[in-house]
């Protein structure tokens, strides 16, 4: 997987964190932020006046974490093309942004599909041809 890693980072779940990873170039950023009860991965494309959040993934609950208490590492990576992310924690994909195609992964599946011509009209399921964008 061809990936451009523009931020790598040690968290702990459940601890508020916040990791911003800029597309190598362009205007495009992934943000993942853990705010204490869940972690969420952000598509933003900072060329929007206004509203820069073009869609938002859900990747845990922490209640639901049971290995919270160690140590893990975030990751993002960018495609060559920079269009899109990935996010890995502890070498592991969670979510991938498509943002030529308006569509977001995530294994969560959370939140439900947008209305029509909207960010993830099919939904945020995870399917393992999202790790396929990055060949």
């Amino acid at each position: 997987m061809p990936i451009q890693i523009t931020s790598e980072r040690e968290f702990l779940v459940g601890q508020p964190t916040v990791i911003e990873g800029p597309a190598p170039e362009g205007p495009l950023v992934v943000v993942f932020e853990d705010d204490g009860s869940t972690g969420y991965f952000y598509a933003l494309d900072t060329s929007h006046e206004g509203q820069p959040i073009q869609d938002a993934l859900q990747i845990y609950n922490v209640t639901n974490v049971s290995d919270r208490a160690k140590p893990s590492t975030v990751k993002i990576g960018w495609s060559l093309d920079n269009q899109k992310a990935v996010l890995l924690i502890n070498g592991h994909p969670h979510a991938v942004f498509d943002f030529a195609a308006k569509q977001g992964y995530c294994r969560t599946g959370f939140p439900p599909p947008s209305p029509a011509g909207a960010w993830a009209s099919q939904g945020h399921e995870w399917r393992e041809a999202a790790i396929e964008l990055f060949a």
